[in-house]
């Protein structure tokens, strides 16, 4: 994620909720970034579907990837010059206001075993001194993020665990 998104951390919200563990079955973060993108991340094991999906929204569409069906949708919003084609799924923003239409793009997946390619790529690095596609800065990035998550995951439970006992006395 930090090194997707490319920008520094700038704050993170977190909770999480033990439902049949000792530790969080269901948790949910919220991440903000220096320069304005917004990450939502929620991760459950006990939800009745088993689903491994990012969704990457920005201004003109969005990116929508499934790891689980190994498929992906580009989703591109573009105004309309001129007459839409019969075929455009056209969008009207109201009087005054360009249509837009929508464009489906479904990109060919190949297909691999990924953790097959990732000890591929990590054998390589260490035989043939390549450097690695993730650095030591983004992993000890990310490693600090999910630190910072954990805490915040602990401050919510701690908080709502005050709330409860206070509730009930």
């Amino acid at each position: 994620l930090v090194s997707l998104v490319k920008s520094g951390v700038k704050k993170v919200s977190a909770s999480g909720v033990a439902i049949v563990s000792d530790s969080p079955d269901i948790a949910n973060a919220r991440i903000e970034f220096d320069n304005g993108c917004v990450a939502n991340i929620t991760a459950s094991r006990i939800s009745l579907n088993n689903m491994r999906k990012t969704r990457i929204f920005q201004r003109s569409g969005y990116i929508a990837i499934d790891f689980l069906k190994k498929t992906s949708e580009f989703i591109q919003i573009d105004e309309i010059d001129g007459e839409p084609d019969p075929f455009d799924m056209v969008i009207d923003l109201g009087e005054g206001k360009k249509s837009k239409k929508i464009a489906l793009t479904k990109p060919t997946i190949e297909m691999h075993n990924a953790i097959q390619k990732e000890l591929e790529h990590f054998h390589e690095c260490v035989t043939q001194h390549k450097k690695s596609i993730v650095s030591i800065e983004d992993g000890y990035d990310s490693l600090v993020l999910a630190t910072k998550i954990m805490e915040q995951m602990q401050f919510s439970n701690h908080f709502s665990s005050t709330i409860k006992s206070e509730i009930n006395r």
